[in-house]
């Protein structure tokens, strides 16, 4: 073995030992050795495997190195040689793999006009990534998780999820953390969306809790922050599959509204949902803690309901949530009194945001709340803690699209207090309140942003706003 293999051995394993730990440094992997093939057509050749392993080993080094420097030409040239010929490096880590797409994503930001080659070329990548250190779902994670993140267009969000499913399988059944966040965001569209079957998502609902309870519970160091960034975000987006009706049983909202009311017995708002919580999770009347919670409610607030008619309170206050809205719809045409039917649509506008997840319908009615009744600030502050509210439908839970989703909803409740001073301090509590998750100045400066400038909202908010700095 010549001096310069051994040199880049060394080199290698310095790499190696240098490298931060991510998921692809822990995939298990055969390592048995095999005899080196020598066979030109094996697209999954290691550096055993090349003519020339020496050679490949230190243009792989080299690699590296000029993309330390910033050389993404001179770097690509060399990668080119390692591809073609140890493609799977020392058969223990998909870098080669993975720089290559790194190489195409770069040049397709440089040279816009060849995006469709450059993909091409990256998926033929992904393919060749996954035919050839496809051990473990670690590979097709990635892929999905490149899918829905860099291209969500490229195939469908079935499609997608069906490819994180399948990496959750290949692993027994075990999800790798950097699946969790994108897999949650998908099974509750599609389980909303009646494309996958409701046992189906109850079982992955189950494997993401479970996958997050044991991740908090046996992290340690760094990788803890990556599980309580999870933490902040998939059991939140999960709390949308309560607008499916049975998809959760009694018990889940047994012990997630009933803490409430205990702590607030005599709060009629507190009791009010908390019974129709339960109701809307099949609670039998004989259950005693729905039981303690109607006893309350008959009294405490049996003369504090809403201004619609009884029959539409029975029916909201019993769980039975979209006869409820029909029935305050049928109501509506039969009202003179403009604010009147202010308060039904109002109403309606309520339940779609707490107790069916659909925030452009609660939007919706809201608006025509206000338009009803102008000088009332109770339709903003909705609508703005609906915006505010979709921090984990608009983004990760964290960092810029999760946090750019304050600014609309402070604009809403600065509009509440301006048409409407009894709300005032509401307003201002809840503005003080998400002013923390802003973005701060130098999130701003890096983004090329600077406060006072209008920036426009995606997501389904779709509204401009003012950008604004952390306080």
């Amino acid at each position: 073995m010549s001096t310069r293999f051994i040199f880049a051995l060394f080199m290698l394993a310095l790499l190696a030992g240098c490298t931060p730990k991510t998921p692809q440094a822990t995939t298990k992997t055969d390592t048995t050795v095999k005899p080196p093939t020598k066979d030109p057509n094996n697209p999954c050749k290691t550096f055993d495997d090349a003519v020339s392993p020496d050679k490949a080993l230190e243009e792989f080094v080299l690699y590296k190195d000029f993309l330390k420097a910033n050389d993404w030409n001179g770097a690509f040239t060399k990668w080119q040689y390692v591809y073609q010929n140890a493609p799977k490096a020392d058969g223990k880590r998909s870098t080669v793999y993975t720089d290559g797409i790194k190489f195409y994503e770069h040049f397709m930001e440089v040279d816009s006009t060849k995006k469709e080659q450059y993909l091409t070329e990256i998926f033929k990548l992904y393919d060749a990534l996954e035919k050839c250190m496809g051990e473990g779902g670690y590979v097709t994670g990635l892929i999905a998780f490149d899918y829905f993140f860099k291209y969500p267009t490229r195939i469908s969000k079935l499609e997608q999820y069906n490819l994180f499913k399948k990496s959750i399988e290949m692993d027994g059944g075990k999800p790798r953390f950097f699946i969790l966040n994108p897999f949650t965001s998908l099974l509750v569209d599609l389980a909303q969306e009646e494309k996958i079957p409701m046992a189906e998502a109850q079982q992955y609902e189950k494997v993401i809790q479970e996958a997050i309870t044991k991740g908090l519970a046996e992290c340690k160091g760094k990788e803890c922050e990556n599980w309580q960034i999870i933490n902040e975000y998939a059991p939140a987006r999960l709390e949308a599959l309560e607008s499916i009706e049975d998809f959760y049983p009694c018990q889940y909202y047994s012990d997630k509204y009933y803490p409430l009311f205990q702590a607030n017995p005599k709060d009629c708002e507190t009791v009010i949902n908390t019974y129709s919580r339960m109701k809307w999770g099949k609670c039998a009347d004989n259950d005693p803690k729905l039981q303690a919670v109607n006893n309350a409610y008959l009294a405490n607030c049996k003369e504090d309901e809403p201004t619609a008619g009884p029959s539409c309170n029975d029916l909201l206050r019993s769980g039975k949530y979209r006869p409820a809205i029909k029935c305050l719809e049928d109501a509506i045409p039969n009202i003179s009194n403009n604010s009147d039917k202010a308060k039904y649509n109002f109403l309606i506008a309520q339940i779609y945001y707490a107790y069916l997840k659909d925030y452009p319908r609660a939007r919706q009615y809201a608006r025509e709340a206000s338009r009803q009744r102008p000088g009332w600030g109770d339709p903003y502050i909705l609508i703005g803690t609906l915006y505010a509210s979709s921090g984990p439908l608009c983004g990760p839970g964290r960092g810029w699209d999760s946090q750019v989703v304050v600014w609309p909803a402070v604009d809403m409740w600065q509009k509440a207090k301006s048409v409407d001073p009894s709300v005032s301090a509401k307003a201002n509590s809840l503005i003080s309140q998400y002013s923390q998750y802003m973005p701060d100045n130098e999130e701003l400066f890096q983004r090329l942003k600077k406060p006072g400038d209008s920036y426009f909202v995606p997501c389904w908010i779709q509204e401009s706003t003012t950008i604004r700095a952390r306080p």
